[in-house]
């Protein structure tokens, strides 16, 4: 027997409710499976890779280590509510595309979700400060070099166009 609760989630500017979330799944499952939002993926399901980092009222979480039932009540951000418009990237995104700053991708979205709050808390950041900030995200492919420089090119895009 799986005890359920209701919960009210705010996801992408959307708000879901779901009366019977069962109180063991965790948060990148329930954004995966229940909401459909495949694009926060799951890595190694411990918090270690941050391929499932989402930003949960603003500050990046690891979507893998929460249960959903406590996100009740909260504002999440996945990668798909990153770019403004379906016709329209983010600068961090273009950055990411124009410096190759992905290979497979598995990566990207933990990573891209990261620096979203590093870049609005950090601004004008130096290439350590970004090493630092991506520190909890693995990458396989890239060597991080091209991520580096994404981020370096996008905090500039963003300072020239601000919110």
């Amino acid at each position: 027997m799986s005890e359920k609760r209701a919960i009210t989630v705010t996801v992408n500017g959307t708000k879901y409710e779901r009366k019977e979330v069962p109180v063991r799944i965790t948060l990148a499952d329930f954004i995966r499976y229940d909401l459909g939002l495949t694009g926060t993926h799951l890595g190694c399901e411990h918090g270690v890779c941050g391929a499932c980092t989402i930003l949960l009222d603003g500050k990046s979480a690891r979507s893998c280590l929460m249960l959903a039932v406590q996100a009740d009540g909260h504002e999440i951000l996945t990668v798909e509510g990153i770019a403004p418009s379906e016709d329209k990237l983010h600068p961090l995104q273009e950055a990411f595309r124009d410096n190759h700053g992905l290979q497979c991708g598995f990566c990207t979205p933990g990573m891209l979700t990261t620096l979203l709050e590093f870049l609005r808390d950090n601004p004008d950041p130096t290439e350590q400060e970004v090493r630092i900030a991506i520190s909890g995200n693995l990458c396989r492919c890239t060597g991080y070099q091209g991520i580096v420089l994404a981020a370096l090119d996008a905090a500039k895009r963003m300072r020239a166009t601000p919110a």
